[in-house]
């Protein structure tokens, strides 16, 4: 069964009350900093400590008229603080403590899509030994390849989820960074001992060179990191889509007991959860191309970015979230037939030997271009008339003057094509 979606943690990350409660932790901050340096007195600065707070629905209020947000806050803060306020802001400007407070924001919600590629991991490994040894067809171009086996299937979906883990803790990383250092970033107002005692606290790291704002290029590579991995939720989910195709029918998506699947036609079992996705891979991917547009601003610092940014962060975390969670349930519930991919390969009458009996001619004597084309005659035949390709191969003297019928046999035995199997599962798993 598909679960619902019903954690809270993400979503919590983006409410007004987390925002503003992160900008408040960025101004005591400063305020305790100012205070260890000697420029607020410590009473003012245990006022605001216990003091300091502020109302959502009172910001609103007050942002109808003042047309600004930090400023807005501000005077609800102060209006909870009382004259200690005055101090508050000291030597900042705006974005001081919205890119800060945005930096751990978009930090938490990094941490929340970290953990559930790692939940998705040991999902992916644990169903990639299940199947290890189960064969099923290989396709490229989607058409007979050779054979493989269905835990590879999930091997290589693991591979690719372990460079997104990589990936997201690199986004983290870069997203980790903040500024206290004026309206151009000069530390006009400010000292930068301030920056460097408030970002320690935060557990940022300050950013080397700043305008009036962060950088935009850091929050695009996190963007395009969430990209990624929705691509790669995709990549997974357009192949089980096609798995559960009629003509197909591999796997299934987990289908609940009083399920439908059409409003015209009872019969149906549809991959609504990968289309899903597919879907909404869509959707972060260009939430990724916004991200990289508001890399470029006026002299280095304006406002076209911020509009931006409050609907594609908290989107994107949001949405990524969701999907590597549906994700685990679809892999976890995947309904597998083993009998059926046996009886798919058998559809193609043995085709996917051709290139063993190319080599094997080549082994013989025979030039590539000539094997090739001996093979690919009666590989033709084979399709065409669908007939049994290792028997026109046995009713061919040019084949069998060079390859005898015990030869022939063994060129079309199956585990020829999985005896590297444990060697890749080693490589995946093992050597991680």
């Amino acid at each position: 069964m598909i679960p619902r979606y019903t954690r809270k943690a993400m979503e919590g990350i983006w409410t007004l009350e987390s925002k503003y409660g992160k900008w408040l932790e960025v101004e005591i901050a400063a305020c305790e900093a100012w205070a260890e340096m000697g420029e607020i007195p410590q009473e003012a600065l245990n006022v605001i400590r216990e003091k300091a707070g502020f109302d959502a629905e009172r910001i609103d209020e007050i942002e109808v008229t003042v047309k600004h947000d930090v400023i807005a806050f501000l005077t609800s803060v102060s209006e909870h603080v009382g004259p200690e306020a005055r101090y508050i802001h000291k030597g900042l400007t705006s974005s001081d403590i919205l890119d800060t407070a945005l930096a751990l924001l978009m930090r938490d919600a990094a941490d929340i899509i970290i953990n559930d590629i790692k939940t998705l991991l040991d999902i992916l490994k644990e169903q990639a030994y299940r199947h290890r040894e189960i064969p099923c067809m290989g396709r490229s171009h989607g058409i007979h390849a050779e054979p493989m086996t269905f835990g590879l299937k999930f091997a290589l979906w693991h591979e690719d989820m372990k460079r997104n883990l990589e990936r997201m803790k690199r986004a983290k990383d870069v997203i980790s960074a903040g500024k206290l250092s004026g309206a151009v970033g000069t530390f006009s107002n400010i000292p930068p001992q301030i920056e460097e005692m408030v970002l320690s606290r935060l557990g940022l790291k300050p950013e080397p060179v700043a305008t009036q704002v962060v950088q935009r290029d850091r929050h695009a590579e996190y963007l395009s990191t969430l990209a990624i991995v929705a691509a790669c939720i995709e990549k997974i989910a357009v192949e089980i889509r096609h798995l559960q195709r009629t003509e197909v029918l591999e796997a299934e998506e987990p289908f609940a007991v009083g399920q439908k699947g059409s409003s015209a036609m009872p019969h149906k079992r549809n991959p609504v959860g990968s289309e899903n996705l597919s879907g909404l891979a869509r959707i972060v991917r260009s939430n990724s191309i916004a991200a990289l547009e508001n890399i470029p601003l006026w002299h280095e610092r304006d406002i076209s970015h911020s509009s931006v940014e409050r609907i594609i962060i908290p989107d994107s975390t949001i949405l990524v979230d969701y999907m590597l969670d549906r994700l685990k349930g679809i892999i976890e519930g995947l309904q597998v037939y083993p009998e059926r991919m046996k009886a798919n390969m058998m559809r193609s009458f043995g085709l996917y030997n051709s290139q063993r009996v190319m080599l094997a001619l080549t082994e013989k004597g025979l030039s590539r271009e000539d094997a090739y084309s001996l093979v690919q005659r009666n590989a033709m035949k084979s399709w065409q008339e669908e007939r049994d390709f290792q028997t026109l191969l046995r009713q061919d003297p040019e084949v069998t003057k060079h390859l005898s019928a015990e030869e022939l046999d063994t060129l079309f035995e199956l585990s020829y094509y999985l005896r590297n199997v444990d060697y890749i599962f080693k490589r995946v798993f093992e050597n991680a």
